[in-house]
């Protein structure tokens, strides 16, 4: 069992910064992968970011590249999702999840991850 709780999220206006973090406990394995996903009001959860804790590549959204960085801390088992130039549609409440996956690629849909975490607000102000 992977237990994950983000945090960080608030109220910024566009133009601005904000790091999400999403502390991990519980059982993590080579082949883990973590990613953040997003869901605004109305709209389905979708891919923001990923990456691989073997080798901690990373994977990145068209919508966010470039403003969004994925990074981790292995002293503090956290992840983090530093998110720079927001934009009003950045708006969402974000997810962290986490999975195994033992691919070349990177698991982008949201029935691909086994553990979420509650979510945390960012909104984005114009």
């Amino acid at each position: 069992q992977v237990q994950l709780v983000e945090s960080g999220g608030g109220l910024v206006q566009a133009g601005d910064s904000l790091r999400l973090s999403c502390a991990v406990s519980g059982r993590t394995f080579g082949n883990t992968v973590m990613a953040w996903f997003r869901q605004a009001p109305g709209k389905e959860r979708e891919f923001v970011t990923a990456l691989k804790w073997s080798d901690s590549n990373t994977y990145y959204a068209d919508s966010v590249k470039g403003r969004f960085t994925v990074s981790r801390d292995n002293a503090k088992n956290t992840v983090y999702l530093q998110m720079n130039s927001l934009k009003t549609d950045d708006t969402a409440v974000y997810y962290c999840a986490a999975t195994c996956y033992a691919g070349i690629y990177y698991p982008t849909t949201r029935r691909e991850y086994a553990y979420w975490g509650p979510g945390t607000q960012v909104t984005v102000s114009s």
